[in-house]
């Protein structure tokens, strides 16, 4: 099978990530809107239209799917993704919502999502939550962390300031989703400011486990075909994959 990826910059890559580790496909091609990042603070009309956008730029592919990585893209352009595309096209945040419902055991679980500005006010995590009989959520964008990670900053002094800035007046939760796909290149300081208690999801682990759900992958690629392409300065984006993907 042969997939597209698409992000509105580098975060993700952490996605990709996933997909390797886990060997679902054969080719991978990935596309980040590098000319337009960041899609966390733009409106929902201009994330619909560079969206739409993206699946134009799939059509030059013969691809069997299309996953979305931007939490911002999915929560506010998916159907119409959809609608453009011809080929089923997957976003992360029900993924997400998904995995969040299958780690809880209790319906009371207190709940904390991160993301991007856009993601947070869309509520697509909150609704979705909500609807499988979640009730305990808070929801915070913490676009601070976005720029820690383009700058390579996971942790120290900086990341721990950051941590308390955003939660040093919250109860530390059951569930922290991690609503933006930079964020897991901080899992291990959330983990550490939180504790081992607190459950971590994933958006790349996320997708993994709903596409092994959804669908037949009946033989492992352990040497799949990777190909990365972006909307402005794309040997920036293939050094960023080669350091962190380690390909």
């Amino acid at each position: 099978m042969k997939v597209g990826v698409f992000d509105s910059g580098i975060g993700g890559l952490t996605v990709v990530k996933s997909l390797l580790e886990h060997q679902l496909f054969e080719e991978i091609i990935y596309f980040g809107d590098t000319a337009r990042v960041p899609y966390g603070s733009k409106d929902k009309n201009t994330i619909i239209r560079y969206a739409i956008e993206a699946v134009e730029f799939f059509k030059n592919f013969q691809l069997d799917m299309i996953i979305v990585a931007c939490n911002s893209v999915s929560a506010y352009a998916l159907a119409e993704m959809q609608e453009s595309a011809h080929c089923p096209v997957i976003g992360v945040v029900e993924a997400g919502v998904l995995a969040t419902q299958n780690a809880l055991e209790k319906k009371d679980a207190n709940i904390l999502i991160l993301g991007t500005n856009a993601t947070i006010n869309s509520k697509a995590y909150e609704n979705g939550l909500k609807n499988l009989d979640f009730q305990n959520l808070q929801a915070k964008a913490t676009p601070l962390f976005v720029s820690l990670v383009e700058e390579e900053i996971f942790d120290g002094a900086i990341v721990e300031a950051t941590l308390q800035h955003y939660f040093h007046k919250l109860s530390h939760p059951d569930a922290l989703i991690l609503g933006c796909t930079h964020f897991p290149l901080l899992a291990t300081s959330f983990q550490n400011y939180f504790g081992k208690e607190t459950k971590l999801i994933h958006s790349g682990d996320a997708i993994v486990e709903y596409l092994e759900r959804t669908f037949d992958f009946p033989t492992k690629q352990t040497h799949p075909s990777l190909q990365f392409f972006a909307s402005e300065n794309p040997e920036a984006l293939r050094l960023i994959a080669k350091k962190w993907l380690n390909v």
